[in-house]
């Protein structure tokens, strides 16, 4: 078995999402032709690549060895196709600016603004729950901007190149919770409030796992947690299975509740940052402006910014 770029791609989503579920829905096959695909790369290079544990899927050193010689190339083969088709369309249709994003609720006011300011320029759009994977496309050229949170004490590794500017310094991150919990009641949720709850978090996203444990470690508490996407936390937090860390922009709904911790020992820092050569002012100036718009339409961040909390500079007229 000769290896060939999509067996590279498979082993670097592999590792990317940490799990041989996650990745197979991101290439779009099923989990056991992905899994199949796996062990045929592992039997051609007479060694394991990947240890399935509780955890998901680690790379062993060895995979560590081949994935460092694997992402570059296929990097650089998806970005000669994606260039590709991006200077034809440009050439067809006119200018196109590539945003990404880790998700967000200031999205669409931005999305709304860019295109506003920019008439006749196509804006396309790539939400992924990993940082480093949007930072990686941006310095790989097939993304121009990228909107991306950095969980406190979890730094990101920026690739060399690009260019950043910060847009919040702290933004606080709140609890949510079924909207009958006992700590749904109070104004401010102590972390002591929930040492009896499960927590969720989705291992997808960059930090925060690790986040989260520092944080509920530093208060004493050990609580079980629970591995989940974004839909199945919903779920599970309305029938009171579970809490969560969220965005303060998040809207409380009739079955769920969103409270500020006390002392916001979770927070992460909100980052922009630009390929080379692509303006940066106007794109930060129109985030900044939809974050604002954002933070303020949620009740719960709008009554902690007007009870004195600092998010920052865009939010200091508040």
């Amino acid at each position: 078995m000769e290896l060939e770029v999509r067996h590279l791609r498979a082993l670097c989503a592999i590792a990317d999402t940490g799990s041989l579920h996650k990745a197979a829905r991101r290439l779009g096959v099923s989990q056991p032709s992905l899994t199949t695909q796996l062990r045929r790369i592992e039997n051609a290079l007479g060694a394991e690549l990947f240890t399935r544990g509780r955890t998901g899927c680690l790379p062993t050193p060895l995979g560590r060895s081949v994935l460092s010689r694997a992402r570059p190339l296929v990097d650089g083969m998806t970005a000669l196709v994606t260039e590709t088709r991006a200077a034809a369309a440009r050439s067809a249709d006119g200018p196109v600016l590539r945003v990404g994003s880790t998700a967000s609720r200031a999205l669409p006011g931005w999305l709304r603004r860019l295109r506003q300011g920019r008439p006749g320029t196509d804006i396309e759009l790539r939400v992924d729950v990993s940082a480093h994977i949007l930072l990686r496309t941006v310095a790989a050229g097939r993304l121009d901007l990228a909107f991306v949170h950095e969980v406190e004490g979890c730094p990101l590794r920026v690739p060399a190149g690009l260019t950043g500017r910060v847009l919040v310094e702290r933004e606080p991150q709140f609890v949510s919770m079924a909207s009958d919990h006992p700590a749904a009641g109070h104004e401010v949720v102590d972390l002591a409030d929930l040492a009896h709850d499960r927590w969720t978090v989705d291992p997808a996203v960059d930090g925060e796992w690790d986040g989260l444990r520092r944080v509920l470690g530093a208060a004493g508490l050990d609580p079980p947690l629970l591995h989940a996407d974004y839909h199945t936390a919903a779920s599970l937090i309305a029938l009171g299975e579970a809490v969560a860390p969220c965005q303060p922009t998040s809207h409380p709904r009739e079955d769920m509740a969103v409270r500020p911790l006390r002392g916001d020992p979770l927070a992460v820092r909100l980052l922009l940052f630009a390929a080379p050569g692509v303006p940066l002012d106007g794109p930060y100036a129109d985030l900044t402006a939809a974050y604002r718009e954002a933070a303020l339409r949620a009740a719960p961040y709008r009554r902690w910014l007007h009870a004195g909390g600092t998010a920052g500079p865009c939010m200091m007229s508040a």
